[in-house]
């Protein structure tokens, strides 16, 4: 019966999970977010190697400097914290993209674990962030988190069928 409560807290974790674009204008403990960081540098990547770094700002001018990249860049005018992950493809060249991701969904989930919401910015798109959080042109921010207590609680958006995403070969 435990193990069944477990399965069910995970998968409801993982199902309730939503991008949070409004938040509290409530302060977010630095220790919860290092919990959010910590739990999300155990995710896994290729041969272990962990090319990831957490850069969180807290400071605000910052955070509203970044929100200006773009309109997708937006929720961060209203967030008390950014998260941005940032990979370096010296140490890992062939799957640093996708051990980032990896990093960065986890910290998703952590966050939200922990009672915070966040929404993924697609910093790919924004090269002003490598300036405004003194990140070098070899290392790759692959992505940006605005954080912070939700105010809101979206809906679950659609989803395509399982018949539309889904192939056997037997």
């Amino acid at each position: 019966m435990y193990i069944l409560n477990v399965y069910e807290e995970g998968i409801r974790l993982l199902l309730d999970r939503r991008s949070i674009r409004k938040f509290q204008q409530k302060p977010v403990p630095k220790e919860l977010i290092k919990k959010a960081i910590d739990i999300a540098r155990h995710a896994p990547s290729a041969k272990n190697l962990q090319p990831w770094q957490f850069i969180v700002v807290y400071n605000r001018e910052k955070i509203v400097e970044m929100s200006r990249a773009g309109r997708g860049a937006s929720p961060l005018s209203g967030a008390p914290v950014a998260i941005a992950v940032v990979v370096d493809p010296q140490t890992s060249p062939i799957t640093y993209l996708v051990d980032g991701a990896i990093a960065s969904t986890y910290l998703w989930l952590a966050l939200h674990a922990l009672g915070l919401g966040a929404v993924w910015i697609n910093s790919l798109r924004y090269d002003i962030y490598y300036d405004i959080l003194g990140v070098d042109r070899d290392k790759v921010i692959v992505s940006v988190f605005a954080v912070g207590y939700p105010a809101e609680q979206p809906p679950p958006r659609p989803r395509k069928g399982l018949d539309e995403i889904v192939g056997f070969l037997e």
